[in-house]
């Protein structure tokens, strides 16, 4: 037996789901701060700014500083 659903007229508008800005806001801050760390890592993380010694971190994000535009070379 098919269930019929219920088409909404204009008796009956659509109403859009709320979603409270409290239940937003930490996952917004967790990824704003993820994003600087990347951008870190990708556009300054070598020389006298660097966190880890050595070449390593460069090497494994060589290609996304060219990519987006940062020089390293």
């Amino acid at each position: 037996m098919a269930q019929t659903v219920a088409q909404p007229t204009a008796a009956t508008p659509a109403v859009p789901a709320t979603l409270p800005l409290g239940a937003i806001a930490p996952w917004a801050v967790f990824f704003g701060v993820l994003m600087l760390v990347l951008l870190y890592f990708v556009g300054a993380e070598q020389g006298a700014t660097s966190v880890f010694s050595g070449t390593g971190v460069h090497e494994w994000v060589h290609d996304a500083r060219h990519l987006l535009g940062f020089p390293c070379h």
